[in-house]
């Protein structure tokens, strides 16, 4: 009876680790943390137009981590030629690609594994739009059919994700 009753407890707290694990830290929304600091930084450059700023400290399910940072100033993004992002954007503009991405950050890295899943279409088909996430620059090849996301695209492709998700 001992033996059942630890059982049960070790199966009771792995259900717990597990459910915490699922559930996202909830944040404080009144903590502008990041946003003071960077009105702060922005004035003390004498800059008036302001700007943005995204960041993110990742660990993918493969183990790989990701630290990133980037600052860009209003004016200077109003002033550039937004057309030269179109093609990014237009790589993402596909469900499947999207589903190919997540595959790929969540550790499938190779065409044959990505062939293996459902709904993502013939190999001909995937190594289309492969090629389209390539162009767009969201992944690149390591060789023999291997593909990642660059270093200085996983931040910036959660971020995407996250300002399109309700």
């Amino acid at each position: 009876m001992e033996l059942e009753q630890r059982v049960a407890d070790l199966e009771r707290r792995l259900a717990a680790l597990e459910s915490a694990q699922r559930t996202a830290p909830q944040l404080d929304e009144s903590d502008f943390w990041a946003l003071h600091g960077l009105k702060e930084q922005l004035a003390g450059l004498g800059v008036a137009g302001g700007g943005v700023l995204f960041t993110g400290a990742v660990r993918l399910p493969a183990g790989e981590r990701y630290d990133w940072q980037r600052t860009a100033l209003t004016e200077e993004l109003l002033n550039d030629d937004w057309t030269r992002a179109a093609e990014s954007f237009a790589a993402l503009g596909h469900p499947v690609r999207l589903r190919l991405l997540r595959e790929i950050l969540g550790g499938r890295r190779t065409a044959a594994e990505l062939a293996e899943l459902e709904e993502v279409g013939t190999t001909g088909q995937i190594y289309h739009h492969l090629r389209q996430l390539t162009g767009g620059g969201w992944l690149h090849t390591t060789g023999r059919g291997r593909y990642e996301v660059p270093a200085g695209r996983v931040v910036p492709l959660l971020v995407a994700l996250a300002v399109g998700l309700p």
